[in-house]
């Protein structure tokens, strides 16, 4: 479709002439031979590539209808992906979109990056004040700024709290109220957590939130408060990868499943692990997608050209290339 052909070229062009700070190629494609994990996923499974491109794809949720959503940075959309392999935009205009969340009452929350790409180079330059938006049932902006009007900073992940608001991360856990209001639930930095995604569980009673090679969790109110942070499970110093555990899903029967450096590590309701479904490229988020949520995707980084080669870029440029697998699981995604 011309929308995505032209966010494309736009995010390509940034991409080659944007200057990162110090990111190396991501490496190719890697082993990935599945063991079973009772009622998780059969021996044998195979990976198969859904998606890929010089863009990211980022913040991944699965909607009713069977297909997959995720964030583009680079081409300011949400890209809407079926299991036929038809692609579109489906929210065009997103500044700098990062991650996707949904609640049960069907709205939908992005975050807005605006222009706090690394690979733009901007630094304090960027002005622009990141946000946390709501796409559906109508557009408007939730947040912007706390009350003191700090800016919300880079935005990580989200997960809709069910009430209208949003819990994120950001170096640590906030949480935006429907009203607007931003509080910190967990403070980031030295001496505080290193977060990176976040999901609640099923029964929407608890929220996970990585740190590191490790997952809290927190107790959640009926009116969306927050209390008893606890340890919920550790992934073990193999998990580091880049920058530890990444994104983080649920099944229908309260499994957590977390994205790091070996591939997706699975854990029973009680924090235990269940074991490591191995990928073809390091994983940064995940969803539950398909007509009955029992297929699980993930995306990656690092990608091929239609030639077949690693996508690279310059020495010095960031390099977002991507790639979408999925494979068929035993176990089903969390329907909202």
């Amino acid at each position: 479709m011309r929308i995505l052909t032209h966010g494309f070229v736009l995010g390509l062009a940034l991409a080659l002439a944007a200057q990162a700070f110090g990111q190396t190629q991501p490496a190719g494609e890697r082993p990935a031979t599945i063991a079973a994990i009772p009622g998780v996923i059969a021996a044998g499974a195979k990976w198969e590539q859904a998606w890929s491109g010089p863009m990211t794809a980022d913040g991944m949720i699965g909607g009713d209808d069977g297909a997959l959503l995720f964030a583009q940075e680079q081409s300011n959309a949400i890209v809407k992906l079926w299991p036929d392999g038809r692609s579109w935009v489906q929210w065009p205009y997103i500044a700098g979109a990062g991650a996707l969340s949904v609640d049960a009452q069907g709205r939908t929350f992005a975050a807005e990056r605006t222009c706090t790409d690394p690979g733009l180079g901007l630094g304090t330059n960027c002005t622009v004040p990141t946000r946390i938006v709501q796409l559906a049932p109508q557009r408007k902006v939730l947040a912007e700024t706390f009350a003191d009007g700090r800016p919300l900073g880079r935005i990580n992940d989200l997960a809709a709290d069910g009430h209208g608001g949003a819990y994120y991360t950001q170096g640590g856990v906030f949480h935006v109220k429907a009203d607007g209001s931003v509080s910190a639930i967990a403070e980031g930095g030295q001496g505080g957590v290193f977060t990176n995604g976040l999901v609640l569980s099923p029964d929407g009673r608890t929220l996970y939130v990585t740190n590191r090679t490790a997952i809290l969790a927190f107790d959640l109110g009926a009116d969306g408060t927050v209390s008893n942070r606890r340890d919920f499970a550790a992934l073990g110093n193999e998990a580091q990868g880049s920058f530890g555990a990444d994104g983080l899903a649920v099944d229908r029967d309260g499994r957590l499943y977390a994205t790091a450096g070996a591939g997706v590590y699975v854990f029973d309701k009680a924090g235990k692990q269940l074991g490591v479904i191995p990928t073809p490229r390091l994983p940064i988020t995940l969803a539950f997608a398909g007509a009955d949520k029992k297929t699980l995707y993930i995306g990656a980084m690092g990608a091929t050209t239609p030639t077949g080669q690693e996508w690279a870029t310059p020495q010095g440029v960031r390099n977002v290339a991507m790639t979408v697998y999925r494979v068929p699981v035993l176990a089903a995604g969390f329907r909202k």
